[in-house]
């Protein structure tokens, strides 16, 4: 598959809410010479073609439409490359709980161990018998 899985499912994804609240784009959407992956070709064709390292999500969102919207379009060539998606996650409030108590946890362990630790008595440094030679005993 060209691009990654990730920003597949994010453009695939995004098209079909599209399709849900917009009942024109939806018929295009459903046209069965279009697919999926000829979609994120062209979005891929696209970027290559600018030049440009980075898009906004409403660029890239708009080319995923264009190519929908369009009967005679040049998806392009299959591009071999890794793409980037940006993506903010959303926690639920059972798992932002849930890490809360698992740093409490850590933070605690780790100041028994610190307490543990400066309460231990410093072990005396070892001396060394160390005879002094002379001269003579070469």
């Amino acid at each position: 598959m060209k691009g990654t899985d990730h920003f597949k499912r994010t453009i695939q994804m995004y098209l079909e809410q599209r399709a849900e609240e917009d009942a024109l784009f939806a018929k295009n959407y459903r046209n069965p010479a279009k697919n999926i992956n000829e979609c994120v070709t062209y979005i891929l064709n696209y970027v290559q073609k600018s030049g440009c390292n980075g898009f906004t999500d409403g660029e890239i969102f708009g080319q995923a439409v264009h190519y929908y919207d369009e009967n005679e379009i040049e998806v392009g060539n299959p591009i071999s490359c890794q793409v980037v998606v940006n993506h903010v996650v959303e926690l639920t409030a059972e798992e932002k709980a849930e890490a809360r108590q698992n740093a409490v946890r850590r933070y605690q362990e780790e100041e028994l161990r610190r307490l543990q630790n400066r309460n231990k008595p410093k072990a005396a440094p070892k001396q060394k018998n160390m005879t002094q030679l002379s001269l003579f005993d070469f």
